[in-house]
């Protein structure tokens, strides 16, 4: 069972757009020197695969000239493989009902941390001159913001990131299947969610991504109220995501309430670990910086 989570109303004012870019620019400096841990083959695991032709140039290692093509055109190609290709990023994120929770003791929601952190990656991205696109989702695909290296292209994606609001229900896992098709050519795919949806049919939509050979990595986003469900008095949970609201004494529901979330923690995270994705808790009461320092350290050093 996916345990709900408490509630709260939130919105985007010009206060929070402007921390938005406030927080992009303070983490741009803070993670700089860790972006390699986001910038790996997205084919990792996987056998080195032809890819591509491409033209020789002076310099170029003859031993990737592919003299059979020589042979039928009389001119120099060389054999591009999978690792050699640019990256490709795909921000996902999610802007589902629930994604507007902030706990009583919150800075952000779970959606305006989303957007920071989304705003970052990309800009870490296109600073290495790669590709990076962006999809928005609740129930349905919202918004897809496809690929690319262009400098003028991040004014793109903190635009759709701005516009969105906290609506509709979650169905991360028929959104993922839909994204599993969409995405042509393989890359990272970074989604940014609280997750709270059926396990099944979450695990069935991440497990198409990765028969697509996608390098997925979730980031789980959960408020620490939801973390640790500190409510003492009698409580008006409102319903979010077309569910009721609920008038409960949290000191009764608590240590079940706990448990529950564990167990679907502890569940999501190994089905991730059985598929090969890459899976972090990130509470959104952790500052932004030391989010994205800790995480790209970390992956950066897995994957040496």
């Amino acid at each position: 069972m996916t345990p709900p989570p408490p509630t709260s109303r939130t919105t985007l004012d010009p206060q929070t757009l402007a921390k938005l870019r406030g927080l992009t620019l303070r983490a741009q400096h803070i993670v700089e020197g860790y972006v390699a841990g986001l910038h790996r083959s997205p084919y990792h695991g996987f056998s080195i695969e032809f890819a591509e032709h491409r033209e020789y140039a002076p310099g170029d290692d003859l031993r990737y000239v592919d003299w059979k093509v020589f042979g039928r055109t009389d001119k120099f190609y060389l054999k591009q493989f999978e690792d050699e290709t640019n990256l490709i990023a795909y921000l996902v994120v999610d802007g589902s009902e629930s994604m507007g929770y902030c706990g009583p003791a919150g800075g952000l929601s779970k959606l305006e941390y989303a957007q920071c952190l989304a705003a970052t990656l990309a800009w870490l991205v296109l600073q290495q001159q790669d590709a990076v696109g962006l999809v928005t989702y609740d129930e349905a695909i919202q918004a897809n913001v496809p690929p690319s290296s262009h400098a003028g292209h991040l004014r793109y994606l903190l635009e759709t990131l701005e516009a969105m609001r906290p609506t509709g229900r979650t169905a991360c896992g028929r959104v993922f299947h839909e994204l599993a098709e969409r995405f042509r050519k393989r890359g990272v795919v970074v989604i940014l969610s609280d997750l709270l949806d059926d396990l099944s049919s979450l695990e069935a939509g991440l497990k198409h991504m990765a028969h697509r050979r996608h390098d997925v990595i979730l980031l789980h986003l959960l408020d620490r109220a939801e973390l640790d469900f500190p409510f003492r008095r009698p409580t008006l949970f409102d319903g979010m995501e077309r569910s009721p609201a609920v008038l409960a004494d949290p000191r009764s529901l608590r240590q079940a309430y706990l448990r529950e979330l564990r167990a679907f923690r502890t569940q999501l995270e190994t089905r991730a670990r059985q598929l090969s994705l890459d899976y972090q808790l990130i509470p959104t009461s952790q500052p932004l910086d030391e989010t994205l320092s800790r995480y790209l350290a970390r992956r950066s050093a897995r994957i040496r």
